[in-house]
């Protein structure tokens, strides 16, 4: 075998082996799946959903609003994944427009990334919005004319943003505030352990959006509860989440 042939060889081992592991991997955040277990106990939660957990409100939407922390993947045997998002359809419907960000662990570690997507496309992560765990974003989805629709994520911690400008012609019918297992090659992906996390402050057209108990929602996967909402804060437009079945405390108003 010839020396060029051999360090050609040598390069393209390099290139693989030295490429970033999201490049191999389609990530979606899809719209609400029902649980897969329908006798699996829900404690605290008005729904189900072995994608979804959180808060959802339906209506007509044109507006969202919400601020979150990022979350600590923790370690996993097998791959898993965690998002966090505010978004605008998905709910009662296939349409789909958010932001969010990743905590996910596979190939031994735990990647985080900054996102934005508007279905059927899977995620665009946002390279020039670095996030890592413990850094508090913001985010909003917000309706221009016509069928242009601006996203804005922000890490309030390092104090950049990311703002784009895109079409969207959803029907606008629910507005939400959500952590999930997301779509990874085709299959919804198991739940990371992410812990505990808050969704605080959150508006819906601007206002508040009067959360209440019975418009959250729980996740099951393999017969298990694996996500759980609180109730609402005080000031109903806020709450936290919890890896496990266990009903968290209310965020602090």
């Amino acid at each position: 075998m010839s020396r060029r042939l051999l360090a050609l060889i040598s390069t393209l081992a390099l290139m693989l082996t030295s490429a970033p592991a999201t490049s191999l991997v389609t990530i979606t955040h899809g719209p609400r799946v029902g649980n897969d277990d329908p006798s699996a106990v829900v404690s605290n939660a008005g729904w189900s959903s072995s994608n979804w957990s959180g808060y959802a409100i339906t209506g007509n939407f044109t507006a969202v609003t919400g601020s979150w922390t990022v979350q600590t993947a923790a370690p996993t045997k097998k791959q898993s994944y965690s998002s966090q998002w505010i978004g605008i359809d998905g709910f009662n419907n296939s349409n789909l427009i958010q932001t969010g960000t990743e905590s996910d662990y596979y190939q031994g570690s735990a990647h985080y990334a900054a996102w934005w997507e508007i279905l059927p496309a899977a995620e665009t992560v946002i390279p020039s919005l670095p996030v890592s765990p413990g850094d508090h974003m913001s985010a909003s989805v917000t309706k221009g004319a016509g069928s242009s629709w601006t996203i804005t994520i922000s890490n309030d911690t390092s104090g950049q943003s990311f703002t784009t400008v895109q079409n969207y012609s959803g029907p606008g019918t629910s507005a939400e505030w959500i952590e999930e297992a997301p779509t990874v090659g085709g299959h919804i992906a198991t739940l990371a352990n992410y812990g505990l996390t808050t969704f605080d402050p959150g508006t819906a057209n601007g206002a508040n959006p009067a959360l209440n108990a019975s418009e959250s929602g729980a996740m099951i996967q393999q017969h298990k509860q694996v996500s759980t909402p609180s109730n609402p804060d005080g000031d109903t437009d806020g709450f936290n989440m919890q890896y496990g079945n266990q009903v968290p405390a209310a965020p602090a108003s």
